[in-house]
């Protein structure tokens, strides 16, 4: 009598965490250099608060997410919640010096153009990254968590292509997916199923738009 061969075991494939640490450290150094005369807030406030919110999820998880707190996925949001709300400052501070102040300062608007642009592309990647799918622990097959329905249809997940059977997306992915929102104002490759990713998309390109056809031309022109 034959055997019966056992399936082998599913490879355990961490997620790796320091991509998006990473991401997140560059979007809080940049805060230092923002211009104060957009910047209503304490140059240290929002660094400090970002680097106080990133402890733990590093400590945690420093360089693959091995370690699913629940508690974890909430600091993450509360942080990108906290780059977008201090963004939008920013970018308000930013219109309004340019309407009342010295328009003709452009070292101010290239600079505040600059940071309010990449924290726009780092905090919606991170915020894609932490809901699609119910977040990066819920996507790991080695992970007892439910995965909710698909927020981002990715084309490797449309396709059956020898060598991406099991592909699963990583933070660099969204990250692209976030740069090609703000610098084409639309999805590309990458489709948004769900009504909170569309309105998320739509809010990164607005605030791309705004920053790029209005401060960054105007700047351009007083260059």
């Amino acid at each position: 009598m034959d055997k019966v061969q056992k399936a082998p075991a599913p490879t355990m494939r961490h997620i790796r965490r320091w991509p998006a640490s990473l991401a997140v450290c560059a979007a809080l150094i940049l805060q230092v250099i923002v211009p104060t005369q957009i910047n209503v807030l304490p140059q240290w406030l929002l660094p400090s608060l970002g680097l106080l919110l990133l402890l733990p999820l590093v400590g945690m998880n420093p360089f693959h997410l091995s370690r699913d707190e629940p508690w974890l996925r909430w600091v993450a949001l509360v942080l990108v919640g906290v780059l977008v709300l201090a963004n939008a400052v920013y970018l308000g501070g930013l219109i309004y010096f340019l309407n009342h102040g010295a328009a003709n300062n452009g070292d101010v608007l290239v600079k505040g153009a600059v940071v309010i642009w990449v924290t726009n592309v780092v905090a919606f990647a991170i915020w894609y990254w932490e809901i699609d799918r119910g977040g990066p622990f819920a996507r790991a097959p080695e992970h007892e968590r439910k995965v909710e329905r698909v927020d981002l249809l990715f084309p490797q997940l449309t396709v059956d292509l020898p060598g991406w059977e099991r592909w699963l997306p990583g933070f660099t992915d969204y990250l692209f997916v976030s740069l090609t929102a703000a610098t084409a104002f639309s999805p590309t490759d990458t489709m948004p199923l769900t009504a909170r990713t569309k309105t998320l998309m739509g809010a990164q390109s607005l605030i791309s738009l705004l920053t790029i056809a209005v401060v960054a031309a105007r700047a351009v022109n007083v260059l």
